[in-house]
């Protein structure tokens, strides 16, 4: 499988290095960070695309290289967020963030 599903997936995809470098941006990323740069942040460190205190936040997140998980509303638009680490042969490589398109009111199921 290759990786153009990514590219039309319909939930922004981020990618930073283990410095914070942003290294990857998908379709949806770029649009959804169009007005801070689009493409052009790939290259940049993701600690200065956030004001404070998400800025420490993020900081945190690296240092503690744990997950984080919210929902955010913007223009109408509810999403939930998801800030995950990754790791390449074991050793801790950067975050990646997906931010997902949700409806205001999510059904919830208790399985098993």
């Amino acid at each position: 499988m290759d990786g153009a599903w990514l590219e039309e997936l319909e939930a922004a995809v981020t990618i930073t290095t283990v410095d914070g470098t942003i290294v990857g941006m998908n379709e949806a990323a770029r649009r959804t960070f169009a007005a801070e740069g689009g493409a052009a942040l790939i290259g940049s460190s993701v600690f200065d695309c956030h004001p404070e205190p998400a800025k420490t936040r993020t900081r945190e997140l690296f240092a503690e290289r744990t997950p984080n998980h919210y929902t955010v509303e913007k223009a109408g638009v509810t999403k939930i967020i998801h800030q995950m680490p990754w790791f390449r042969n074991g050793e801790f490589a950067g975050f990646v963030e997906i931010a997902v398109p949700i409806p205001a009111r999510l059904p919830h199921f208790q399985r098993g």
